[in-house]
């Protein structure tokens, strides 16, 4: 007789049980499946299990292709970007950011609220919607049911726990719900959220995160989008280095000059600033048989005095401060007699009062090669010169630039001229350099300027693999054509000679008028020669014979 009445009591039983069962947040929110294990030793810190239960009456899960989703949002469908920090050094914190991505011509206002942007079509109507919004949860906060606290069982999770106070003006009109390693966060927000989860407990290697966003309503919650993706975790370093060296044309190929330092910058993923208080240091290995360099600058320099192919190696070492880990536990030797035993049990003191400084060693690994050749060390411009042209050129002026370089023979020759503070540019040239590799880095750029005025001018001198540069500022004056200089000489020496003459003659008549005739050949007749020798010598220098203005020859007139 008992086992019939527990038989009738089993039926009565599984008769009471739902034909459904309710959901878990596992079921809704991933695919995969975390083991127990995985559950249990990877608490994460403020995170809850997925074995809760799921609110669906609240919360409804659509499938995939179920055609309620089309009318999930008004004007089309929204995504979800989801990305984090990753990689994270094991025991740092680690952050992701969701970004909603609405349709066409709709974005977020100041409020929370998404509305249509002015001045945009969306869809084949004439022109903007007349409802500027396209949900106005700020109306709907001001409304009875959204507006007291009488009814507030749709303000939950979907675990019902209620929602965060805020103020109505700050609270989020999104739920977002993100999953991970058999737990789950949830938490409100506006278009963008985002999440820091500690990863002390988490296992190394690739971990999956999941989100799924829904959109507030008056009284059901509506899914509008998910994303996923995929984070590590390592107990590795993340390093690279930034390699940087002058007149080098392009480091980002790891091809270098020789004589010219090259500098090196460690950049170390660290973006919860995990090892703020570690002691790091720098191990540098450059391949080039210089010995080993331990700094504990993140910057170093280094020269290549050899061309060739170098491997570099850069071990950086921190000593991250934390917990002393708990001795393991041994069976406990027996206790010595009285007389062997010394002052104190040493074994049991050193485990029950442990240190306070003890550092967990974490290591960060970069290697690359390093290719070394020839390359222009320097340019110097040694002369500037003007360019007289026999045809005048009022509004353009040419000017020859002597260049001197060290390294190897440039290829190119480019130059930019800009106003006198060197920010707007101009013009700019490029031309090839024919230069016979044979001979000397010694060339002469012409280059044109319009009109007079202070100009700066940048000279880079390159070949495949340098690029050197240098800068001058100068000044360019209005000039004449040479010839108009040459017949503005000849006009005013030409004036300057009937000048003398004339001052000559009345010198002499006035001796001949004043003076006997036969004193005119005496001592004192001699002063209108000096005079005249005195004016010669004053107003041409040189021995008439000689002046090339006298010979008449155009050659030499054009080119002067």
């Amino acid at each position: 007789m008992g086992c019939l009445y527990c038989f009738l009591g089993f039926l009565l039983l599984a008769a009471g049980l739902p034909l459904d069962a309710a959901k878990r947040y596992q079921d809704v929110l991933g695919d995969e499946r975390t083991s127990d294990y995985m559950r249990k030793h990877s608490q994460l810190s403020g995170w809850s299990s997925d074995e809760n239960d799921w609110d669906e009456n609240l919360y409804p899960v659509w499938k995939r292709g179920d055609p309620r989703r089309k009318n999930c949002w008004k004007g089309g469908e929204v995504q979800a970007a989801l990305r984090s920090d990753s990689p994270a050094l094991v025991g740092s914190n680690i952050t992701f950011v969701v970004n909603l991505v609405f349709p066409k011509c709709q974005k977020e206002d100041a409020n929370g609220n998404i509305v249509y942007e002015k001045n945009c079509r969306n869809g084949p109507g004439p022109g903007p919607s007349p409802d500027p919004y396209v949900y106005n949860w700020t109306a709907w906060t001001e409304e009875d049911d959204w507006g007291n606290d009488t009814d507030q069982s749709y303000n939950v999770f979907p675990d019902r726990r209620p929602f965060p106070h805020h103020h109505r003006r700050r609270r989020g009109n999104f739920i977002y719900v993100f999953h991970t390693l058999g737990q789950y966060f949830q938490k409100l927000g506006r278009s963008s959220a985002n999440v820091s989860m500690n990863t002390a407990n988490v296992t190394l290697g690739p971990q999956l995160m999941e989100v799924t966003v829904y959109r507030r309503d008056r009284r059901r919650h509506v899914p509008i989008a998910k994303a996923k993706a995929v984070y590590v975790v390592t107990d590795q370093i993340a390093v690279f280095v930034n390699m940087s060296q002058k007149n080098n044309r392009n480091s980002s190929n790891e091809t270098f000059l020789r004589n010219i330092p090259i500098m090196f910058s460690v950049i170390i993923h660290d973006p919860s600033h995990f090892l703020n208080e570690s002691a790091i240091d720098y191990k540098w290995n450059f391949g080039d048989n210089t010995g080993l360099f331990v700094s504990n600058n993140r910057t170093l320099n280094h020269t290549y005095v050899l061309n060739g192919t170098f491997p570099l190696n850069l071990t950086v070492h921190a000593a991250v401060p934390g917990p002393c880990p708990s001795p393991s536990p041994s069976p406990r030797p027996p206790k010595p007699t009285p007389s062997l035993s010394p002052a104190g049990d040493s074994l049991l003191e050193s485990r029950e009062i442990p240190s306070e400084d003890c550092h967990i060693n974490r290591y960060g690994f970069f290697k690359a090669i390093i290719k070394v050749v020839e390359g222009i060390l320097e340019v110097n411009i040694i002369e500037m010169t003007e360019v007289l042209m026999p045809v005048p050129q009022p509004d353009n002026s040419l000017m020859d630039f002597i260049v001197t370089c060290q390294g190897t023979i440039p290829t190119e020759v480019c130059t930019i001229i800009s106003d006198p503070t060197c920010q707007i540019a101009q013009d700019t040239v490029c031309s090839p350099v024919d230069v016979d590799v044979g001979d000397a880095c010694l060339l002469t750029v012409r280059r044109a300027f319009n009109g007079s005025g202070t100009y700066c001018m940048n000279l880079t001198l390159g070949d495949d693999a340098s690029l050197a540069l240098t800068s001058t500022l100068l000044s360019v004056l209005g000039r004449r054509s040479p010839l108009r200089m040459a017949n503005g000489a000849l006009v005013s020496i030409g004036c300057l000679a009937v000048f003398v003459t004339v001052i000559a003659l009345l010198v002499y008549k006035k001796h001949k008028k004043y003076k006997p005739i036969e004193n005119s050949t005496g001592i004192k007749g001699k002063g209108l020669n000096v005079f005249l020798e005195h004016a010669k010598v004053k107003f041409f220098p040189r021995s008439q014979e000689k002046d090339p203005l006298l010979k008449n020859q155009p050659g030499i007139l054009s080119s002067a």
